[in-house]
């Protein structure tokens, strides 16, 4: 059963628990292995990334997701990645300009003329430069296929309705109607952008220039300064960032649970991106009823020695104010591991849960099934989400009223004696 918000709260060392182990041979569901027959180790991680993830999903309490590598290119949000935030349970997504970049290989012509391979990680990679060959890791694809996307982006980019300044959420939106476009038309699968534009969930890039995306704005820009042509698109920081804020202040203060999650995966800018809003909000801004994440669960091949964001832990992201102080011990895990690895497992033993539930309420009716299982109303919550990206008008002017509210303290803060 579920903790309370009390038990979650409550501070001291994580509760003594018997290590009990089943043998899979008296297991029935991937859940149940999970939970029960991964004692120790690093078993005992995966037992405690899945414990974790399962009780902040039966809690009903809004995610963040946080990922970064190649998911798109290595077609990793196919497998796993557009499941899991297609659920509902998923309200916003930070990652990097290349996943965005990436997510649109698989709909263009050169893709279907030339499918992406399996190349070895030690193979001759001047024989694969030769053969006009791209790798990522042991992902191969033909080096005409950068060349395609380069021109869709531009010709995506040189629309009507990109020509503005705009934050970067809005121009992943757009971006994600003409990947949606552009693979209903080629017969592939939903890619990530199209995913998140249908569901409304906003797509954060804390580093844009840092990939092709950006690249190809820069050469339209370059295009316009040097010879005129028509090109008025531009990036709004300063109102990306805040829209990330008014998320993450509706998060603790207004949706249901009062409560946010996060979920990372890797690190790097899109990890600190995404728990940025807490010390933004309660740090900078001076709020002081904002809170950080209830739950905070993350995957990472980094040491914790390299002194990295990529490798902090939740025990030290509690000393900036990102993790709430009074329950991290109870509702927070650092993983040591490849998440590649880890998240098909993990996403289809939750998924395999939530149709039980829904199979059980088919049967039983939704009431009949909570009041047995409170956490089946977590599980079988609204799959269209909270979508937040047809609220962020609504919420970032609520954000604002505040500021305006507060303006006299917020400028006092600005002087330095």
């Amino acid at each position: 059963m579920s903790p309370t918000r009390k038990d979650q709260r409550s501070p001291g060392a994580r509760p003594r628990q018997e290590l009990k182990t089943l043998p899979v041979t008296e297991v029935d569901t991937l859940g149940e292995l999970l939970e029960n027959c991964l004692p120790s180790f690093g078993g005992g991680y995966l037992r405690r990334l899945w414990t974790l993830l399962d009780r902040a999903v039966g809690d009903g309490v809004p995610m963040t997701l946080s990922v970064a590598g190649p998911v798109t290119a290595s077609g990793q949000h196919h497998a796993w990645l557009n499941p899991l935030l297609d659920t509902g349970w998923f309200v916003l997504v930070s990652t990097t300009d290349a996943v965005c970049y990436h997510d649109g290989h698989r709909s263009l012509k050169a893709a279907a003329e030339h499918p992406f391979f399996e190349v070895s990680i030690s193979g001759d990679d001047s024989a694969l430069r030769d053969e006009s060959i791209i790798r990522i890791t042991d992902i191969g694809f033909d080096e005409q296929i950068l060349l395609d996307q380069d021109r869709f982006l531009s010709h995506c980019l040189r629309q009507p309705d990109f020509q503005h300044k705009m934050t970067g959420t809005e121009m992943r939106h757009l971006l994600g109607r003409c990947y949606a476009e552009l693979e209903k038309a080629s017969g592939v699968r939903e890619g990530l952008l199209a995913l998140c534009t249908r569901k409304a969930i906003p797509v954060f890039v804390g580093a844009p220039a840092d990939g092709s995306v950006f690249l190809n704005s820069v050469k339209l820009w370059a295009l316009q300064q040097a010879c005129g042509d028509n090109y008025a698109f531009e990036l709004d920081m300063h109102a990306e960032v805040f829209e990330s804020c008014s998320y993450h202040h509706w998060g603790i203060l207004d949706s249901d649970r009062k409560a946010l999650g996060t979920l990372i995966l890797g690190g790097g800018v899109p990890k600190n991106y995404n728990l940025q809003p807490e010390p933004a909000l309660s740090q900078v801004f001076g709020f002081e009823d904002v809170g950080g994440f209830l739950y905070d669960i993350q995957i990472t091949t980094a040491p914790v020695t390299d002194g990295s964001l990529s490798s902090c832990p939740p025990a030290e992201a509690v000393t900036w104010g990102k993790v709430d102080k009074d329950h991290y011990v109870a509702t927070c895990e650092s993983v040591p591991a490849d998440y590649s690895m880890l998240m098909p497992i993990v996403t289809k033993a939750l998924l395999e849960k939530r149709a039980r539930f829904a199979a059980l309420a088919q049967e039983q009716g939704l009431d009949a099934v909570v009041a047995a299982h409170p956490e089946a109303a977590g599980y079988l919550r609204d799959t269209a989400g909270p979508r937040l990206y047809d609220r962020r008008d609504e919420l970032t002017q609520k954000l604002m009223d505040r500021v305006r509210d507060e303006a006299p303290r917020i400028r006092a803060d600005c002087v330095y004696d």
